[in-house]
């Protein structure tokens, strides 16, 4: 089957961050590492990732600014986990609500 003909699926993402980084989990079974396309924007990143049934693809913008060149991933048993520090620390003062 090409890749042409293979359904084009949304991989199930999970976003989290601290004060310094986006901490992002993207789960992809079944595909193998080197198949694996990632794009990082300062405000958004896409995934592409072939396996044999279908295409997982998608993009996904993040509200605060990330310095690309500290960003780091790793892939380990179906899931890509990617580290994206904020190009400024996210912070502000705590309002205490009434």
């Amino acid at each position: 089957m090409s890749e042409e003909d293979l359904a084009e699926i949304y991989p199930s993402v999970c976003v989290d961050h601290d004060a310094e980084s986006y901490h992002i989990e993207v789960e992809l079974p079944g595909v193998k590492k080197e198949n694996i396309d990632l794009k990082i924007g300062e405000r958004s990143f896409c995934i592409r990732a072939p396996r044999e049934d279908v295409i997982y693809s998608s993009c996904y913008s993040l509200a605060h600014g990330i310095d690309t060149s500290k960003t780091s991933a790793k892939f380990e048993n179906g899931l890509l986990l990617i580290k994206a520090p904020f190009k400024s620390p996210v912070g502000g003062i705590k309002i205490e609500v009434e």
